[in-house]
């Protein structure tokens, strides 16, 4: 339990937590929550309010509302993964709503929570987004771009190796696609699996599949 409350203030440390909601309660109750676990938080009650802040400083998790009008929950939520920095984000929605839930997951969305909101399962859920270093982007033309942030950042080449790894191109055909050697894809792949820290290239796909 000790290891665990040390691992979780360390994860907590100097990482933003912004919470977008039009409702100015729910921004505080979880500002405070997330304050007491050792977050730095901000809040918005719109996509304008948070597009301004993101100028000056993105956040490492975003918690928004689906319900914040006009579309601009889903608005939001694309323009934070469009950063490619693997910034979880979970929307929260005021009751449940089958199909904004699935077209925020397939946006790219960490998790889609029904108010009223759990506290210890909702840092439970930041907390474990946090501990991971790959996650998978919204599904564009049938595909799902891999955003990897923290100590295992990739090198941008190294980042195409992995797409097209994970899309099922075998060294020659990724080799052909990006116009370099399968052996160098090879090397690539290596380096991609050692930041990783995979085994094999099917431990890798599990890595990138469950991130």
């Amino acid at each position: 339990m000790e290891q665990d409350l040390y691992y979780r203030s360390h994860l907590s440390r100097d990482r933003l937590v912004h919470i977008v909601d039009a409702d100015l309660t729910t921004c505080e109750t979880l500002s405070v929550l997330f304050r007491l676990e050792g977050f730095q938080t901000a809040f918005s009650i719109d996509l304008t309010g948070f597009l301004a802040t993101l100028e000056r400083r993105r956040p490492d998790v975003v918690i928004a509302s689906l319900d914040l009008g006009g579309g601009d929950g889903l608005v939001l939520l694309r323009r934070v993964k469009s950063l490619r920095t693997g910034t979880p984000v979970f929307m929260l929605e005021d009751r449940p709503a089958v199909e904004a839930a699935v077209a925020a997951m397939k946006a790219g969305a960490t998790d889609v929570i029904t108010k009223p909101i759990d506290s210890e399962h909702m840092v439970g859920l930041v907390h474990d987004a946090l501990r991971q270093d790959v996650h998978l982007g919204p599904v564009r033309a049938g595909r799902r771009p891999v955003e990897v942030r923290g100590f295992a950042q990739l090198t941008p080449r190294e980042r195409e190796v992995l797409q097209l790894i994970t899309n099922g191109q075998s060294n020659k055909e990724a080799g052909r696609e990006l116009g370099i050697s399968p052996r160098t894809i090879e090397v690539h792949r290596a380096r991609v699996m050692e930041k990783l820290g995979a085994r094999n290239t099917a431990d890798l796909m599990r890595i990138v599949l469950t991130g």
